[in-house]
């Protein structure tokens, strides 16, 4: 007699693959550029339980992102603001230590951002800026420092009679590009911004382990005859 599972087991079957493809954190890799010194690119992602998430930057030393691209060195000297559900600013960084990004090349500085945080399950949104339009706080909705200046940097660390943006402290002009990674969490998208951003792994990732775990089960019962637990991870 072919094999013909009851209808109640196959829903099952296709929670249990449901649930572990929700639980299962993972990385999320964006590019984009800026198109003036005020831009802003914000993202949103998911928690799904207590976790150490990482948010770092790549672009103004370049390297490798989680996804294996290389990503060129020059971009601006990025900063970046985490806020939780209800918009309330979580915390700031500037720049990761020599330990945790690497040293641009050019100016010998590891102006690129690295932030860790244990955060609760829920959602979450970072904003990806150029030093120094901080967040103002204590909330998203009040905005950014050098909001509306426009190409501020122009003014206050470039030459005497320049006029295009993107300049970092030292006096060194960089380019408009970002690249940021969003580790150990269960989904990240973009936001608003300038740029559009492109992300991995693509969503088809998380459907094919969902129907992998449930073709799997669907085998392992089978074979065996009778109905087993499943756990998502």
């Amino acid at each position: 007699m072919p094999f013909r599972p009851r209808v109640g087991f196959v829903a099952a079957l296709v929670l249990c693959g449901l649930a572990a493809s929700v639980a299962r954190a993972d990385f999320f890799s964006f590019q984009g550029n800026f198109t003036r010194d005020d831009d802003v690119q914000l993202f949103q992602f998911t928690v799904g339980q207590t976790s150490d998430v990482t948010l770092k930057t790549l672009s103004y030393a370049g390297g490798i992102n989680a996804s294996g691209q290389t990503i060129a060195r020059g971009g601006f000297d990025p900063i970046l603001a985490l806020f939780d559900s209800t918009g309330a600013l979580v915390d700031q960084n500037d720049d990761g230590s020599a330990s945790e990004v690497p040293t641009d090349s050019v100016t010998d500085r590891h102006f690129d951002t690295f932030l860790r945080s244990t955060l609760a399950p829920g959602n979450y949104t970072v904003s990806v800026m150029q030093f120094d339009n901080n967040a103002v706080g204590p909330n998203l909705s009040n905005g950014f420092e050098e909001q509306g200046q426009g190409n501020f940097t122009t003014l206050a660390f470039g030459p005497d009679g320049a006029t295009t943006p993107f300049w970092d402290v030292t006096g060194n002009q960089r380019d408009s590009h970002w690249a940021f990674d969003i580790l150990n969490v269960n989904a990240a998208t973009t936001g608003p911004g300038p740029g559009p951003g492109t992300a991995a792994p693509e969503p088809s990732s998380v459907v094919l382990f969902g129907v992998g775990s449930i073709l799997f089960a669907a085998v392992a019962y089978k074979r065996r005859g009778k109905t087993s637990d499943c756990h998502a991870r």
